[in-house]
């Protein structure tokens, strides 16, 4: 296990002590979600993160002082002896902390970290940021995730859900009890006109699309829709990194379309890129609740996206943006081509995207409901506990 600088298991008698638990350090809704917990609630609690991998999550985390511990052993893939060991590395871990609970995110830390917790006897909470087993996902691997949590589900006082699809998707799948799972949709800072963006009239309507060349993202489908639509006023740009990367540079250029799109890879300065930005595209197989479609309608760009998993829950179709058949270029295409032809509509379902953010996804209303699971969880904790020693006592 590798401790970094300001790593610290002095324990603060004060605030509650959390420990955050997820996979992957890389960029990626899972990771800024955790970040905007553990920084935006340091007034309340003493935060510790542990992950799988160095990246930019941990460094972000460092720069506001937080405790980053790297567990190496912890990767997705399933591996018994990775995942035995990462599971003796967090019990340690926990053992050294000491912490009043631990929250874990996404699928393998999910589980290795519900089972540490039980294993420590210490309250855990798991967010769900999508399912593994949700709708696009088939197969024997399906049913052994659907297997695997309702285990784990076992293990968590509270499960948060990011959208309301994922939690009736839980109970449809028997993954947790009702009392048990909520939903708190993600919310993110609100920005300065600075950020803003102008989708209005431009001699070259410019489309992004921010997110990991990973397989819930379908950039096939995208690329396909971009070379059936007509005009060369148009220009497309792909932010993020991934496995899949490589071979979408590939599809592009068989397609023909290596003069109309640009692949920037991961970049620091998304919130810029936004704002110079008319229309934001985000084509997936499955999603839990994107947090690049709020950055999109935060920036007050109109958004076209896969209907799929809780997308549904932050576009409004038709008001906002378009909610596209999952697979579907040819409708895809056309709402594309709807929006590039017509910079009218793009600023109005920028505006009306732009408002319905303000009003219902910023980072506040977020931070509050997760800080009262928090308390809800540690107040019964601690009458566990006095009642555990009062019965010692008598």
């Amino acid at each position: 296990m590798l401790f970094i600088e300001n790593a610290s298991i002095t324990k603060n008698s004060k605030r509650p002590v959390i420990l955050y638990v997820i996979t992957q350090g890389v960029l990626g809704g899972a990771q800024n979600h955790v970040f905007h917990l553990a920084t935006g609630l340091q007034g309340k609690i003493e935060a510790h993160v542990a992950m799988g991998e160095q990246g930019p999550l941990g460094e972000n985390l460092k720069e506001k002082g937080i405790s980053v511990y790297y567990l190496p052993s912890l990767i997705r893939s399933i591996s018994p002896l990775k995942d035995a060991r990462c599971l003796r590395e967090l019990i340690n871990l926990i053992k050294k902390i000491k912490p009043d609970l631990i929250t874990t995110h996404s699928s393998k830390a999910g589980i290795t970290g519900r089972l540490a917790a039980r294993l420590t006897g210490v309250p855990a909470t798991f967010t769900a940021h999508g399912w593994a087993f949700t709708e696009g996902v088939a197969g024997p691997k399906k049913k052994l995730y659907v297997w695997a949590e309702q285990i784990a589900a076992r293990w968590a006082k509270k499960i948060i859900c990011v959208s309301e699809y994922d939690r009736q998707l839980a109970l449809r799948l028997g993954v947790g009890r009702p009392a048990q799972l909520i939903t708190i949709h993600n919310g993110i800072p609100v920005t300065t006109a600075k950020y803003f963006a102008q989708p209005g009239i431009s001699k070259t309507v410019r489309l992004i699309m921010v997110a990991r060349f990973s397989p819930p993202k379908d950039y096939k489908l995208l690329l396909e829709a971009l070379s059936r639509v007509k005009g060369n006023a148009w220009e497309a740009l792909f932010i993020g990194d991934g496995p899949h990367l490589n071979r979408s540079k590939e599809y592009a250029q068989k397609l023909g379309l290596t003069e109309k799109v640009k692949f920037l890879g991961s970049r620091p300065d998304v919130a810029g890129l936004l704002a110079k930005a008319h229309i934001f595209v985000l084509t997936s197989n499955w999603e839990g609740f994107p947090l690049t479609i709020l950055e999109a309608m935060r920036a007050g760009l109109p958004v076209v996206a896969s209907h799929v998993g809780g997308v549904k829950e932050s576009i409004v179709d038709e008001q906002t943006g378009f909610l596209v058949p999952r697979g579907n270029a040819e409708v895809l295409k056309e709402r594309l081509q709807t929006l590039i032809d017509n910079p009218d509509l793009r600023v109005q379902m920028g505006q009306r995207g732009q408002e319905r953010f303000r009003n219902n996804f910023t980072l506040t209303p977020m931070l509050e409901k997760t800080w009262r699971v928090y308390q809800e969880i540690l107040t019964l904790q601690e009458t566990v506990e006095k009642n555990k020693n009062l019965g010692h006592e008598l």
